[in-house]
């Protein structure tokens, strides 16, 4: 098998197999891929993350009006206005 240029040159995979590569013994078409079942999973750990921050939020939001509140008062109270 001489080649006049690298282009014609095959590898020992295309010289003796020409048929497509064959699915494996225990191939299962109707089972849920990879892909179906790690999105699944993200898409509830996104449900998971959005009430974390959510409920987080709430408590930042409770602690800075306190914290503006005490800031109101501690200022109403050095000046004498109310």
């Amino acid at each position: 098998m001489a080649a006049s240029n690298s282009y014609e040159v095959t590898s020992w995979a295309d010289q003796w197999d020409n048929g497509p590569d064959p699915y494996p013994a225990n191939y299962d078409p109707s089972k849920t891929s990879t892909k179906d079942k790690y999105t699944k999973k993200v898409g509830e750990g996104f449900g998971k993350t959005k009430s974390v921050a959510s409920s987080g939020m709430k408590k930042v939001k409770t602690g800075a009006h306190v914290g503006f509140q005490w800031i109101k008062e501690k200022y109403h109270q050095t000046t004498g206005k109310q």
